[in-house]
């Protein structure tokens, strides 16, 4: 019921304009020229009785023209304001995402710079010729825990480099073609280096288990604990003696086996590993 009483109460006032509008018409002329007439007559220095008149009969219409003058100059006034204010609101967003993008470029500049002056130092370490490379690309199946590294023969590469990373040995080349090489990790099933338990000494082989690696052949005689650093041993001819390979995270002897069962935590964290040092021949 209600928009049919809108309705019917447009349609009354459309017929009521169109009725009355010649006298709609005369009245407001006769407004416009009193408002007119009045604003010629502010402006004189004498004004006579009749003229007083006017002035007081348009004042109460010249005080409503001029608020609603007023009303619609702050109403658009508001108007172009909130139109800068959005345009300018646009720009700021458009500079706050373009400066947040160079700022995260700037943050991995930084980042990388560090890690290449890390690679810097260990190179300086290393007793043998090094070639920096990137980490392109990884295993994506989990039969085989390997990565791509950016260099190959064109580079002066071959099979059976060891490839090393600040935190300690990360694997040796078993692939190569002219630009890209990949690397068997040592946690990698098929892999196993000769290694040392730095603080006792003791010998084994580190073989990978996926994730971590084993100490094969450690005997249960040897003094191996929770937290003991494993290095390389230098024997193998691959990997120099001294390089990082891990932490003893699980050393368990048991009286009845011949050696006992050592787990060991790679340095490395292959999943954050972006660039690493190949170890190249003495002739290289």
């Amino acid at each position: 019921m209600r928009p049919l009483l809108h309705c019917d109460t447009g349609f009354f006032m459309l017929e009521l304009l169109r009725k009355y509008r010649s006298p709609l018409l005369v009245v407001f002329l006769i407004i416009f020229a009193l408002l007119v007439y009045s604003s010629r007559l502010r402006k004189q220095p004498e004004t006579t009785l009749f003229e007083k008149t006017i002035l007081q009969l348009a004042s109460p219409l010249q005080r409503g023209f001029d608020f609603s003058t007023a009303r619609l100059g702050g109403i658009w006034s508001h108007y172009l304001w909130l139109v800068d204010a959005r345009e300018e609101n646009d720009r700021l967003l458009h500079e706050n995402r373009r400066l947040r993008t160079h700022l995260d470029q700037v943050r991995e500049f930084q980042l990388e710079n560090r890690r290449l002056r890390t690679l810097l130092k260990l190179r300086r370490q290393l007793p043998l010729p090094t070639l920096a490379a990137r980490v392109v690309a990884e295993d994506a199946t989990s039969l085989f825990q390997t990565v791509i590294i950016d260099r190959g023969l064109d580079d002066g590469l071959r099979e059976g480099l060891a490839v090393v990373a600040p935190e300690g040995v990360v694997g040796r080349i078993i692939r190569c073609s002219p630009r890209q090489s990949r690397v068997l990790l040592i946690t990698d099933a098929s892999s196993a280096i000769a290694v040392l338990v730095q603080r006792s000494r003791a010998r084994a082989v580190g073989r990978g288990r996926g994730a971590t690696l084993t100490l094969d052949f450690a005997l249960a005689q040897e003094d191996i604990v929770t937290g003991d650093r494993i290095i390389t041993s230098g024997n193998g001819g691959i990997f120099p003696k001294g390089l990082t390979i891990g932490t003893v995270s699980l050393a368990e002897v048991n009286t009845l086996d011949l050696f006992q069962t050592v787990v060991v935590k790679p340095a490395v964290n292959f999943s954050r590993l972006e660039e690493v040092l190949v170890l190249l021949d003495q002739s290289s």
